[in-house]
Parts: structure tokens; C-alpha cells; sequence
């Protein structure tokens, strides 16, 4: 007679083979009853909607939204391929905003299709999918595929989205805008449409965020072949800063233009939050006491920031770690204690850190500091994990290659092939930063939305604040670990929202106490 237990696994194995290359959404039909049945009581799957399935683990609650989330964009595309073959696309906004990078799952996808029936299709988590019926389709040439999301091309979305496109998501229009190369993709579909109050948006809008001369050129294109023409400024009269340094010079990525313009966008807040800095230690009896400091606070600072990652850390493990007692060599239970691992690998990062503190004490640049020394950083974090055999020694060797998703969160971090980029783009902009402030505040922030490792990037980006936050003398500051639903959710604000305040506040608040 077969077990449970039996069957569990050959269901398990079923799933196994359906995976294939990553597959995380799957039709019913896919299983046999008694396999779905199984899977689904187990945790290992989870309903989407009516015949859809996704992939799950046993450890995910009702509420989890994480299994969702990271099947979100899969489900989309197999979903609109299994109605309507290959006849649907986003809509213009949609494609915008995929192409913009943009990192938030939406509320609700519109899909366009010939075949649409105008249908509202309720998702988990309140989100949604529209099949909105066209009566035509785009040509072949303005719509390209990403990850099987079928877009409109940047410039074909261009064309068509409304005014209020700007207005709504300013920072994702100053970003596709920033990636222009130049004005023959638009020309060839702005005259073949006739739309010359668009061309006249389009100026508008490029003049914006300073690149005059692909405005000038839709103008003159218009003007050329005897349309009327009137230039308009979609983003309306409020002045905004949010444009980057990259939209200006023109053909940026969208990753690099978004990380800019974010960066931009939240220095005010952050220079608006923070108390006068300190400045640096005058002399080297005041250096050192600035380091006893740190030392002094290193023991509730990694309490603190391994348990914020949910880490069991005690006072008692930390001295031990600290002191040299914790022994994984000798020892077996301290060989196969993951927060034992974890302490020391803070402690070994932390001394890197310190060397570099100490370095910009003493005038370094700080930001040239951290883009020598994150690596080592990390590697010292997990080095331990690695020598006790818990992590293979590969996770050592370079950013994360997977994707990755944040309980919870809206947010989800760059794709893996952009991650290299975004700590180029972030390491650039804390080089360029005048505001100790605006370094430690918008970097932590941003080395998170990066999230270039595959574990730790917490624990590195409350380092890289500190490092910074020591280039104009603010002391050592440890985010608590009873403070950790308002950090996080501030930090969630700042990716889904834009808004640093919250979040700039928070460490305001830690700064003005001490």
C-alpha cells in the first residue's frame, strides 16, 4: 500500500518536471486531481484564479504575498497567451512603465487584444487583469517582448499615451524620455499618424527635462512636412526636479536614469530632515575617540541589525564572537549554529567597515572608499557560512543572479542583469553627493532597491549609512530592532511611493538622540 508520504513525493516530482525552466504558473489541468489536491494541501502550490495554479512553499501564510507577487508578470503572460495567442499587448501605459523599469506590481493590468471582452479578471491581493478589445492591432514593428510580456515599443507607447501619462508618473516618463536615442523612431510614427498635437506634447515634454535638441528636431520634422504645430508641457506648470543628470545628457538606461532621478527627487526631504552635521574630528585624539564610540556600540548594533534580518542573536553569543571564544572548528554545535554564523560574519564585516571609518576620519573620500570596499564587505559577512560548509563557496564570488522579491512589498528589486549597472549608477551618485546626509540616507535606501547580493544587503546598507554618516561626524547609528515595521515600511514607501520622508525622519530621529 502507497503511503502519503509516498504519494506527496510523486506529486512533488510531478511539480518538479513541470518547473522546468523556472516556471512558477501552471493550468490545473496540468496535475491530476489527486496530485493537485496534494500539492495544494501541502503548501507547495496555491490558486490564482479559476484553472491557475502557482508555485508556493509550505512556509507561505494566507497573507504572504510573495509567492504572488513574484509570479505576478508570469501569470499575465501565460494567462493573455492561452486566450489570445499572440494578438495582446499591454496598454501604452503599461508598456511605459515596464520599459521605465519600473519596480512596483500594478493594481491592475490592462490587456489589449482583438479579441478582449472588456472582462475583470480579480487576482490575489486586489489586483486585477482587464482585457480591453481593440479593434486594431498594432503593427508588428511597434511591439517588442520582454520576459513573454508582449509592449508596445518606447516609442510607439509614446505616441499613444494621453497627456495625463506625465502627470501621473512623472519619474517613469523622465525616464523613457531619457532613453531616446533620437527623434527617427517618433517622426516615422508621428507623420504616418498625422498626430501633430503629440509632436507638439512630445517637444513639450523633452524640453522638460532639458534635452532640447530632440525637441528641436520633432519640431522641425512637423514643421518640415506642413503640419501645425504647438508645443505643450505635459508635466504642466509645477517646476519639478525630479529629472536626472542622465535625462539631460540623453540615451541613458532606465535603470540608471530612475536610480538618478529617484536620488534627485529625495535630496531635499533628506537635507530638510537631518540635524547640522557634526563635522569631521579635528585632531587624532578626537578620531579615536570617535572609533571607541563605534566599538562601544558594536555589540547592540549587531543585536540589533542581525535580529531586524531575524537572526536568534544574544548578547552572550555576540561576546563570544566578539571575544574569540566561538569556536567552529572545534566545536560542532558552534560549526552548525546559522546565527553563530551570522554574528561572526558581522563581526569580520565590521572591521573591514571600521578600517574604511577610520580611513575617511582621517579625509578619504568616502564614497571611493565604500565602491573599493562593499565587495570585501560582503565577503566577510558569509565568509563563515562558506568555511562551515552552510553556503557553497560560489555565493562569494559576485551579485545575486537571480531575481528576487521582498515579503510583502510591491516593490521588486532589478532584474539580475542590471544589477551590475545599478551599483555603477549608485556608487556614481554617492561620489558626486556634496551631504554626508543625503549619502548615508538616500544609499542605504538605494543599495536595498538595488539589492545587488543574494543575502545581506540589509546588514550592507546599514553599513554603508554609517560609513557615511562618518564623512561629516554623525555617530555610529543603530536602527532598533523594535523600530523595525515603522524602517521597513518607510523604506517601502520611499521604493513604491518615491517619498524619503518617512524614512529620512526615522534616522533623523536616531541622529538627534544620541
Amino acid at each position: 500500500m502507497v503511503k502519503p508520504h509516498e504519494k506527496l513525493a510523486r506529486a512533488l516530482q510531478v511539480l518538479l518536471e513541470r518547473q522546468g525552466q523556472g516556471r512558477r504558473i501552471f493550468r490545473s489541468a496540468e496535475f491530476s486531481r489527486e496530485d493537485r489536491e496534494r500539492l495544494l494541501r501541502s503548501g507547495h502550490l496555491q490558486p490564482v484564479t479559476r484553472g491557475w495554479l502557482m508555485l508556493s512553499s509550505p512556509g507561505s501564510v494566507g497573507h504572504d504575498t510573495t509567492p504572488w507577487y513574484a509570479s505576478f508578470w508570469e501569470f499575465c503572460a501565460r494567462y493573455s497567451t492561452h486566450r489570445f495567442g499572440e494578438r495582446w499587448h499591454l496598454s501604452p501605459e503599461l508598456s511605459l512603465l515596464r520599459h521605465a523599469e519600473n519596480p512596483t506590481v500594478p493594481q491592475q493590468v490592462i490587456v489589449h487584444s482583438a479579441g478582449g471582452g472588456n472582462n475583470l479578471l480579480g487576482l490575489p491581493f486586489e489586483t486585477s487583469l482587464f482585457d480591453l478589445r481593440v479593434e486594431r492591432m498594432p503593427p508588428r514593428e511597434d511591439t517588442c517582448e520582454r520576459e513573454e510580456v508582449r509592449l508596445y515599443t518606447i516609442e510607439a507607447a509614446l505616441v499613444r499615451v494621453p497627456a495625463s501619462f506625465y502627470r501621473d508618473h512623472p519619474l517613469d516618463a523622465c525616464t523613457v524620455l531619457a532613453g531616446v536615442p533620437d527623434v527617427s523612431g517618433l517622426a516615422s510614427r508621428l507623420l504616418s499618424g498625422g498626430h501633430s498635437k503629440v509632436a507638439g506634447r512630445l517637444a513639450g515634454a523633452f524640453r522638460h527635462i532639458g534635452r532640447h535638441d530632440i525637441a528641436d528636431d520633432v519640431r522641425q520634422v512637423m514643421l518640415n512636412t506642413g503640419y501645425r504645430y504647438r508645443e505643450t508641457n505635459p508635466f504642466g506648470v509645477r517646476a519639478t526636479a525630479i529629472w536626472s543628470i542622465a535625462a539631460r545628457r540623453g540615451g541613458a538606461s532606465p535603470l540608471t536614469s530612475r536610480l538618478e532621478s529617484l536620488w534627485q527627487r529625495a535630496r531635499e526631504p533628506i537635507l530638510a530632515a537631518l540635524p547640522p552635521a557634526p563635522g569631521l574630528p579635528a585632531d587624532d585624539s578626537a578620531r579615536v575617540r570617535y572609533l571607541e564610540d563605534a566599538d562601544g556600540a558594536y555589540r547592540e548594533d549587531a543585536y540589533h541589525s542581525l535580529s531586524i534580518e531575524g537572526y536568534r542573536v544574544t548578547p552572550e553569543l555576540i561576546e563570544r564572537v566578539q571575544s574569540g571564544t566561538w569556536d567552529p572548528q572545534g566545536d560542532p554545535d558552534d560549526r552548525q549554529q546559522l546565527d553563530a554564523l551570522a554574528a561572526r560574519g558581522y563581526w569580520q564585516a565590521y572591521q573591514s567597515v571600521r578600517n574604511a571609518i577610520a580611513g575617511i576620519l582621517r579625509g578619504e573620500d568616502a564614497a571611493g572608499l565604500f565602491r573599493e570596499a562593499h565587495r570585501n564587505w560582503y565577503f566577510q559577512m558569509f565568509e563563515p557560512f562558506v568555511a562551515a560548509g552552510a553556503y557553497p563557496a560560489a555565493v562569494l564570488a559576485n551579485y545575486r543572479n537571480r531575481p528576487v522579491y521582498l515579503r510583502g512589498s510591491r516593490y521588486v528589486p532589478p532584474r539580475p542583469e542590471l544589477v551590475a549597472e545599478g551599483v555603477e549608477a549608485l556608487t556614481g551618485l554617492l561620489e558626486e553627493e556634496e551631504s554626508a546626509g543625503v549619502r548615508a540616507v538616500a544609499g542605504h535606501w538605494l543599495f536595498g532597491y538595488v539589492h545587488p547580493y543574494p543575502d545581506g544587503n540589509g546588514r550592507l546598507a546599514r553599513f554603508l549609512m554609517n560609513a557615511m554618516l562618518a564623512s561629516a561626524g554623525y555617530p555610529w547609528t543603530t536602527v532598533q530592532v523594535g523600530d523595525r515595521k515603522s524602517y521597513m515600511s518607510a523604506l517601502d514607501t520611499a521604493s513604491v511611493e518615491g517619498d524619503i520622508t518617512p524614512f529620512a525622519e526615522l534616522i533623523a530621529g536616531y541622529l538627534e538622540s544620541r
